[in-house]
């Protein structure tokens, strides 16, 4: 059994083509995160963690369930937000579930996992630091897209010489294009941190956040 860090946060069904209804939509992803969570709360089972480890991955997951249904109700306005932020709640879970061993984070207005901010070009701070001497580096969500992005505005980030150079303490700043964005906006994004051990990738986690433009 593979650990779950490379979901790629997509649904596979296409429930969302088949209704125009954003209210039944709404309560038709909020079933589904709880229902998936229970996937993901069979992996904890999987691993036999100690008991510390245990409580604090399934209690990551049952806040995931929570936060990401708060938004689903008050802060999605269309079907295509409902999946965005759908999306970002099950790699949310998926990272929980994982575990979170690295001193990693990533900031907008200097708050993370769920942030609001204006349209425009977003700062966005990603801080980490390597465990006994070992080094950090940007690395890949999966295969050859370093970043997993999902948005209701277009939204990117900028790619262009971005610090991807091994670091003992990591402290850059992205750029997240959301010049089109509106009020109301969605913006889900996860950033995967690799940690290198004589110039090998030795462990990687990736961080999601969600934005909400407001």
């Amino acid at each position: 059994m593979a650990m779950p860090m490379d979901y790629d946060g997509m649904r596979t069904d296409d429930a969302s083509e088949r209704t125009d209804n954003v209210d039944d939509y709404r309560r038709t992803c909020m079933d589904f995160i709880e229902d998936i969570s229970h996937d993901y709360e069979a992996w904890v089972d999987y691993y036999k963690l100690p008991e510390d480890e245990d409580k604090r991955r399934r209690a990551g997951i049952r806040a995931t369930i929570t936060r990401t249904n708060e938004w689903i109700a008050k802060v999605a306005q269309s079907i295509k937000a409902v999946d965005v932020v759908m999306n970002d709640g099950i790699q949310k879970m998926a990272e929980s579930t994982a575990g979170k061993p690295l001193e990693i984070g990533v900031f907008v207005n200097h708050k993370s996992g769920y942030t609001e901010t204006n349209p425009g070009i977003i700062d966005v701070s990603v801080k980490g630091s390597g465990r006994k001497g070992r080094k950090m580096k940007l690395g890949f969500h999966f295969k050859d897209d370093r970043f997993r992005i999902e948005s209701t505005c277009g939204a990117y980030i900028d790619e262009n010489n971005l610090p991807t150079q091994e670091s003992e303490t990591m402290d850059i700043h992205l750029k997240l294009h959301a010049e089109n964005a509106k009020s109301r906006d969605v913006i889900s994004f996860t950033v995967t941190f690799s940690e290198i051990e004589n110039d090998v990738e030795f462990d990687k986690r990736g961080v999601s956040t969600i934005v909400h433009l407001v």
